[in-house]
């Protein structure tokens, strides 16, 4: 019998319809675990009690110290976040990059509200109980448990706005197959990052997209106020004509990623695109995508990181 806590931050998982107004996150950890049964010791805590489109960087610190504070307990074994799917990506990637305990932590959320005819929330709870409680998962960082499957955070994505399994990505761990888990391959988990202080809170990075005949005046305004910037670019990371001379100007990190949903950056063309963006200074991304890219620039420029050694600390993460 394992002990597991559980940490309520909100989202569909918590929400209840309000009518014509809506669906709004209200209910706490413990109303979610109210009906549930299993062999494990459950025990909760609520973090946040929100929608994640509201979500802040603050609120993301905040949830990582609770994760922290809870992996910390001698008496926990591992620990269950749940979450909103519009940002859970982003959440449980940052989870991943400071998790420094062995002990699973498993984000999990709902596709349909607390008060539908079929909530998939309590189903998604008890599989990520499962999985925190399952020796397996010790040591692969921050999950990501939802409809049966289980994946690490790092790369995964929400890739469809209402299907009852809307995450893709990542590397497949397990899956539930007749109610037990099946631990299906293990991955490594890299050194952890020092945890997110007071200064991530208010770090700005901001993502700039590119498309057919789109001018560097949306990256040059981000850099205005921007601590660093995120290119989702085309193709194997690209731009149009001036990205580079504006990447150039630039003393902020500048990230390269991709709109592409799947595949690395791999910097292939010249004339502006992408041998000539990080020739100018831009970091390639590697297989993140521009809203984790985020999370991690946003975390490393909070620590103090840039230049050179930025570079050399975002690269040792992909």
């Amino acid at each position: 019998m394992a002990h597991i806590e559980v940490l309520g931050t909100g989202g569909t998982i918590a929400s209840r319809s309000r009518g014509t107004a809506g669906a709004v996150a209200e209910a706490s950890a413990a109303e979610l675990l109210a009906h549930l049964g299993g062999d494990h010791v459950v025990s909760h805590r609520d973090i946040l009690t929100v929608g994640s489109y509201q979500l802040t960087l603050k609120d993301l610190r905040l949830i990582a110290q609770a994760v922290a504070e809870s992996a910390r307990n001698p008496e926990v074994d591992g620990i269950v976040v749940t979450h909103g799917t519009d940002t859970l990506e982003e959440t449980a990637f940052l989870l991943d990059l400071v998790h420094s305990s062995a002990k699973p932590v498993v984000v999990t959320g709902a596709q349909r509200t607390a008060d539908s005819d079929a909530p998939d929330g309590p189903g998604n709870i008890a599989e990520a109980i499962a999985v925190a409680a399952d020796p397996s998962m010790r040591g692969l960082g921050a999950l990501i448990a939802f409809s049966g499957t289980v994946r690490t955070a790092r790369g995964a994505r929400k890739s469809h706005t209402v299907a009852a399994a809307p995450f893709t990505g990542g590397t497949e761990v397990g899956h539930f197959a007749g109610g037990r888990l099946v631990a299906t391959a293990s991955t490594i988990h890299r050194l952890p990052l020092d945890a997110p202080t007071e200064a991530f809170d208010t770090t700005v990075v901001d993502v700039v997209s590119t498309y057919p005949g789109a001018e560097p005046v949306l990256l040059t305004a981000a850099l205005d106020r921007a601590s660093a910037v995120i290119i989702a670019g085309t193709g194997v990371g690209n731009a149009g004509p001036g990205f580079a001379e504006a990447i150039s100007a630039s003393t902020r990190p500048i990230i390269l990623s991709t709109r592409v949903p799947w595949g690395p950056v791999v910097p292939t063309y010249g004339n502006g695109g992408g041998i000539d963006l990080v020739a100018a200074g831009a970091v390639p991304s590697g297989d993140l995508n521009p809203y984790q890219s985020r999370i991690l620039a946003a975390l490393l420029v909070s620590q103090g990181y840039h230049g050179a050694a930025f570079a050399e600390r975002f690269a040792r993460q992909l």
